[in-house]
């Protein structure tokens, strides 16, 4: 059955680094767009970075531009999010979310994996 699974939260302090990575166990096709997108406790579900399964072609939304990056080890069928300089901002679960588009969510997702940046 396939499925992502995120791995790699935290808790951090201000200014800290985690590198978080989605596993997919199913193969991913050149249409596919590995999305992470983050939630906050009694916050909106909000994009972070995108990355396409066929080129190198990478989205960010512009809160974690310059501070986070998105790559992908293909033959691991990983995508890994490295964020740096963290902020308690960007405290959230973070889900990996499989698409054929940077931005949308969908149906197939982690479960997420927490990240708590403390001040």
């Amino acid at each position: 059955q396939e499925s992502l699974v995120e791995s790699g939260g935290g808790s951090v302090q201000t200014g800290g680094s985690l590198r978080l990575s989605c596993v997919a166990s199913g193969r991913l096709y050149s249409s596919h767009v590995v999305n992470w997108f983050r939630q906050a406790p009694g916050k909106e579900r909000e994009f972070v970075a995108a990355i396409r399964w066929s080129d190198t072609r990478s989205y960010y939304a512009d809160p974690v531009k310059g501070r986070f990056t998105i790559s992908k080890d293909k033959a691991a069928n990983t995508v890994f999010l490295q964020m740096n300089n963290l902020k308690p901002d960007d405290t959230a679960t973070y889900y990996c979310v499989r698409t054929t588009s940077p931005g949308d969510w969908g149906r197939f997702r982690g479960q997420g994996t927490q990240v708590f940046v403390s001040p």
